[in-house]
């Protein structure tokens, strides 16, 4: 499991336990550590395909 996939899950259970215990405090921390995962997935599905992009620009200059 990736560490994005952690800091969601890790959101859901402190939103979960927010809402069992009436904290609101928890519930508000379990929400910025799952968007905060979501945010990390999201950018590294962003540097992927710049990586990929750079791969097919140099392949395409050693052909020249």
């Amino acid at each position: 499991m990736m560490d994005n996939d952690l800091d969601q899950a890790k959101g859901r259970i402190k939103q979960a336990a927010g809402d069992l215990t009436d904290n609101d405090d928890l519930k508000r921390e379990g929400k910025t550590d799952e968007h905060a995962g979501k945010a990390k997935e999201f950018l590294g599905d962003v540097k992927d395909k710049l990586d990929d992009g750079v791969d097919k620009v140099k392949d395409a200059l050693k052909r020249d």
